[in-house]
């Protein structure tokens, strides 16, 4: 890596998302952070809208890494002055680092999106596919001022669903899933099907981030879902080339004006509960 100009005295950002070739992606984040350390810049930052590694944030069995930690450390070690991110899989993550981390979310581009796109969201269901997301459902239930219900699921070994137990009334309403990432979307299909056996009338699926491996196309194109939105935290257009459900919610304009505010030296806060004009 040669940073193609002088940055000196600046105050550095470097945008790299968790995706793709995500070992490459990291790598080429850390290098770039140390070159414009050791070139002398007052401050790096760096945004990293789908943080890699989130989901390994403890030991789930013995002999385990805990990868979110490590990712941390790696950033810390190469000079990162400042971490963005948004819809971190576990919030404690931010308390991996000794650096300050503003976890921003897509809750207000998501309030936003149902409102303008779903013509019946007052006779709606939020829906969490897991007891882990209970909290980010209620708090878009509240401030819809509509019901939740939650799915709960056993897990036999990582990525297979086992059996799932609905709790909650979704009879004759629109039922919106929402989660803050769909990997295999093993989940959130079964969960569709729970949802329409339970007797929902139309069910979305609204995620994060979008990471869609494996089967995760063929698996949406099969399921009963009205559309699949997800953010462009990991950049979707091939996979909406191969599924005319997915749909994208921008979130350029959330994390450029983070970087405004935090450049600026204004507080970030704003962007938990608005989304910037």
């Amino acid at each position: 890596v040669e940073i193609g100009e002088s940055v000196r005295g600046e105050d550095v950002y470097i945008i790299q998302s968790g995706c793709g070739e995500i070992n490459d992606n990291l790598m080429e984040l850390l290098i770039m952070i140390n070159a414009c350390k050791i070139a002398s810049s007052s401050r790096v930052t760096a945004v990293i809208p789908c943080f890699p590694y989130a989901r390994q944030d403890k030991k789930d069995k013995s002999r385990a890494p805990i990868s979110a930690k490590l990712v941390a450390n790696m950033l810390s070690v190469a000079g990162a002055d400042h971490i963005i991110t948004m819809d971190l899989h576990a919030s404690q993550i931010q308390g991996f680092f000794d650096i300050p981390v503003d976890n921003l979310y897509a809750e207000p581009a998501v309030l936003q999106w149902i409102r303008e796109n779903i013509a019946e969201w007052k006779n709606c269901i939020i829906v969490s596919p897991d007891a882990g997301g209970a909290k980010r459902v209620t708090s878009i239930a509240d401030r819809l001022n509509v019901e939740f219900a939650l799915i709960h699921k056993e897990r036999k070994k990582a990525n297979e669903v086992d059996r799932m137990v609905l709790v909650g009334d979704v009879k004759d309403r629109v039922a919106i899933l929402v989660d803050d990432m769909a990997d295999t979307c093993g989940t959130i299909c079964h969960a569709a099907d729970k949802l329409l056996s339970a007797g929902a009338t139309k069910v979305y699926a609204i995620l994060t981030h979008g990471i869609f491996s494996g089967p995760a196309i063929s698996r949406i194109n099969n399921a009963a879902f009205e559309a699949v939105v997800v953010t462009n935290t990991i950049p979707q257009e091939d996979k909406m080339k191969h599924c005319t459900k997915i749909q994208v919610i921008d979130i350029s304009m959330i994390l450029a004006e983070a970087i405004r505010r935090t450049h600026n030296g204004e507080s970030v806060s704003y962007l938990f509960s608005h989304v910037p004009l």
